[in-house]
């Protein structure tokens, strides 16, 4: 009779499959560990001035409007971490041997205990604030009148003025002082002595109240222990649709697209550039986190210049890819007036990041 045909399998072939199982189970285990790490990598590059999803990024009703050209990107970053996407093994091996990652400790960027739904509702509430005062300073820097109530937007526990004033309440006046804006109300209340109670006229449900308001000191300043905000009155209709972007960062970038929708001329002469930067109403250019990552992102879009923030730039010196010019910039009219200039094509004297900026 003929032998029965062979079956088994040797030991180096099993050896391979055990190895093989063994590496599949470490690989699954690698993805399902969580580390306490946040990873930013770099982002997409859009141009305000154009279009997302098929859909017109700037559009404005009730004024008129002019013909734009080349770019004004707005940078992002990739940022992995939080409660939403949790960063494994294999992203954190993946970042430390990518060149354009950074990694940091989550309780960095993250705030401890708080949901994933939380952290949205924040982004998209300071992508909202960012749009708002975007609108604000662009159409100030075009002769529009952009009136602004500072209203409450929440009293904090245990607060001087809890139980006195209410979330909503809009103040009008400070010791008998006209509030046309939130820098106003700030500057107002802090020259007040803590301790005191100053007076204060606010508008609550369309009523006028006069009040007493209890203050404190907090950080050496004396405060009510309120969170205040902007409430701005826009005389025409602008719209800024930005996709899934959240956070305050595109700020700068949205309010110089605005106005160079709403002014003759083309801003840029035709050059291509990104930027970033927070924007509050009085036309301050502010700081953001992933700088580096959005210069990388810039570069790869094919953007020629870069808008730096003034109090980013030691984190920009050493770190700007090639092909790539940065200049810095601290407030709206300044970055208006350096595209303007960059894109007529005069590019001498322009201010660098040197890296002995003072914060």
């Amino acid at each position: 009779m003929p032998a029965p045909p062979h079956t088994g399998i040797s030991r180096r072939t099993a050896a391979a499959l055990a190895l093989v199982v063994i590496a599949i189970a470490v690989a699954a285990a690698m993805s399902l560990i969580h580390l306490p790490y946040a990873i930013y990598r770099p982002g997409p590059a859009t141009n305000t001035l154009g279009t997302i999803d098929g859909r017109q990024i700037i559009t404005v009703k009730g004024t008129r409007t002019y013909p734009t050209a080349g770019a004004l990107d707005f940078t992002t970053v990739s940022l992995y971490g939080g409660p939403n996407y949790p960063v494994n093994v294999w992203d954190w091996v993946s970042a430390e041997l990518d060149s354009s990652s950074e990694v940091v400790p989550v309780k960095e960027v993250f705030p401890q205990n708080v949901s994933g739904k939380k952290i949205q509702q924040r982004n998209t509430a300071e992508m909202q604030g960012s749009q708002d005062e975007a609108k604000v300073v662009a159409l100030r820097a075009i002769g529009k009148k952009v009136p602004e109530d500072v209203v409450i937007a929440a009293v904090l526990p245990k607060a001087p003025a809890q139980g006195v004033l209410r979330e909503g309440d809009l103040i009008r006046k400070v010791r008998g002082t006209p509030v046309p804006d939130l820098p106003a109300a700030q500057r107002l209340i802090e020259k007040e002595k803590a301790g005191t109670r100053v007076p204060m006229t606010v508008e609550r449900k369309g009523k006028d109240l006069s009040l007493k308001v209890p203050t404190g000191k907090s950080g050496g300043r004396t405060v009510v222990g309120v969170y205040l905000a902007p409430r701005f009155h826009f005389p025409v209709d602008v719209n800024i649709y930005a996709g899934h972007v959240g956070g305050p960062s595109a700020g700068m970038m949205f309010s110089l697209g605005i106005y160079d929708t709403l002014t003759p001329g083309k801003l840029t002469g035709g050059v291509r550039f990104a930027g970033t930067g927070t924007l509050d109403s009085q036309g301050n250019v502010g700081p953001i986190g992933g700088i580096r990552q959005k210069l990388v992102g810039a570069r790869d879009a094919g953007a020629q210049w870069f808008l730096a923030p003034a109090a980013n730039c030691d984190e920009v010196v050493d770190h700007v890819p090639d092909g790539l010019q940065v200049v810095k910039v601290s407030t709206f009219d300044q970055a208006r007036h350096l595209v303007k200039q960059i894109g007529q094509g005069e590019r001498a004297d322009l201010p660098r990041c040197t890296g002995a900026e003072k914060h």
